[in-house]
């Protein structure tokens, strides 16, 4: 089997402030490689989408640089476990978030093999984002209210590694 990195429904790469840009009342249903991941972007607006049956992360947060992100009234249904994508795909969580400076209003997560919410705050951001001096896990955290988790493995996970 191959593995597609970087493939995935929607996928924002590398693409710093857009503010103006926005994922708003879309469908992602049977994806083999998560739904929508957001790589090195910031400020974008993500609105009453509905993400059902895929392997792997839902709305996933990369690198741990991202911020200003903004997540409301997003439904995920049916997230599955990978055996053979990438380590955070094997126990995957419906939000996926590295940076804890973004808004989650008002989303609902269910039937999922994992996790509703796992928030991976390390000590630096990851892969090409990487800064010495950056540290996810100390910046504050945004907004997160009326979000609900039902019928899943696991509901939430804060995950905070420290050197």
């Amino acid at each position: 089997m191959f593995i597609f990195q970087g493939r995935y429904p929607i996928h924002f790469h590398m693409n710093a402030d857009m503010p103006s840009s926005y994922v708003k009342e879309t469908a992602i249903h049977e994806s083999f490689n998560r739904a929508i991941n957001i790589h090195a972007s910031n400020y974008l607006r993500l609105t009453r989408n509905l993400i059902y049956n895929i392997i792997g992360g839902a709305y996933f947060l990369e690198d741990g640089v991202e911020i200003g992100n903004e997540f409301i009234g997003n439904l995920a249904v049916f997230v599955r476990t990978s055996s053979s994508l990438l380590n955070e795909d094997t126990t995957p969580a419906a939000f996926w978030v590295t940076n804890p400076n973004n808004t989650y209003l008002h989303n609902a997560v269910a039937g999922s093999t994992h996790f509703g919410w796992w928030y991976r705050l390390l000590d630096h951001s990851e892969w090409p984002s990487y800064r010495p001096d950056y540290c996810p896990k100390k910046i504050p955290f945004g907004r997160h209210f009326n979000n609900s988790v039902h019928s899943t493995g696991r509901w939430i996970k804060i995950l905070k590694i420290c050197t």
